[in-house]
């Protein structure tokens, strides 16, 4: 596992970041999500409570008012949190539903990763995913079930037709969106997502990211924000831009906000932007090594 910082100026503006990169496959490490039922802590409370990993960091996103987690979570092949599926239309679209698929990023037992969009079920045990980007959506019934996902994921052509969701064979899965990085260039799929509205991905706030490299690597990146002078933090194209340039593939958007926040050994790497420190969130993503309790 190797550990990267840099500080000053980007896009002409204070700028301070860390990543850390590993392979998932090397053996030596053990990548894990881990959620808490019904209520939240810090990042430090998750390190405390699973025996002092060597990395913790902040992932999907959630609801203030019940803790719930908003994005798959999958972790040792168990599904462990559900996505969000259904948006309540403002406006002109007032009394219709937008459906999104939620992007995530996976981990099979060989340490291979993949980035995709997903579907997730209370009575499927798997996620379902498609590596086609779907388009946004939308109905006048709120719930959206699996046959109805699987329509829209299906392409048909003069003699045949195709359904591209299909069940995700991932030990490892963390959800947040939207997706950034895809074919090794920046690719955001905001609007299929619709993770941020009108033109909210230009404003510039702490960042959480997670990608893969052309070599099997994992990468996570932090960005701190919202500390003038220090780091104004990153747009979505900025974030996007930065994780290829450091060699991603693939990579989607996290949590971000007050919600950043990466530990290593412990140590707070950025400053969490929340003038009380670290956000309370009800899932991280640890890594611990192997043969250590």
């Amino acid at each position: 596992m190797e550990v990267y910082s840099f500080e000053g100026m980007y896009q002409n503006k204070a700028f301070r970041a860390f990543y850390v990169i590993a392979d998932p496959g090397s053996g030596s490490l053990q990548m894990e999500h881990d959620t808490t039922q019904n209520r939240r802590l810090t990042p430090s409370g998750f390190y405390e409570k699973n025996n002092h990993p060597v990395l913790v960091v902040n992932t999907s996103f959630f609801s203030f008012k019940d803790n719930l987690n908003l994005n798959v979570i999958v972790n040792r092949g168990r599904l462990l949190a559900y996505n969000q599926h259904t948006i309540t239309g403002r406006g002109v679209d007032s009394g219709q539903y937008y459906h999104p698929f939620v992007s995530a990023l996976g981990i099979n037992k060989k340490g291979e990763m993949d980035v995709a969009w997903t579907f997730t079920a209370k009575n499927k045990r798997k996620p379902y995913a498609t590596q086609l980007v779907p388009d946004l959506y939308k109905d006048s019934q709120y719930e959206f079930n699996f046959a109805t996902a699987k329509k829209s994921t299906t392409t048909l052509s003069h003699f045949s037709s195709s359904m591209q969701l299909k069940r995700w064979k991932m030990q490892t899965v963390v959800g947040g969106g939207p997706v950034l990085v895809q074919n090794s260039s920046v690719n955001i799929t905001n609007n299929e997502e619709r993770k941020f509205a009108g033109k909210a991905i230009h404003d510039a706030h702490p960042r959480t990211a997670i990608g893969y490299t052309k070599e099997g690597k994992i990468l996570v990146l932090v960005i701190e924000g919202r500390n003038p002078g220090v780091a104004a933090g990153a747009t979505l194209t900025e974030t996007a831009a930065l994780l290829v340039q450091l060699g991603c593939v693939e990579a989607l958007n996290l949590d971000g906000g007050g919600s950043s926040c990466l530990l290593i050994n412990g140590m707070e790497t950025i400053r969490p932007s929340d003038k009380e420190g670290q956000r309370a969130v009800p899932a991280a993503m640890v890594w611990k090594v192997k043969g250590e309790r």
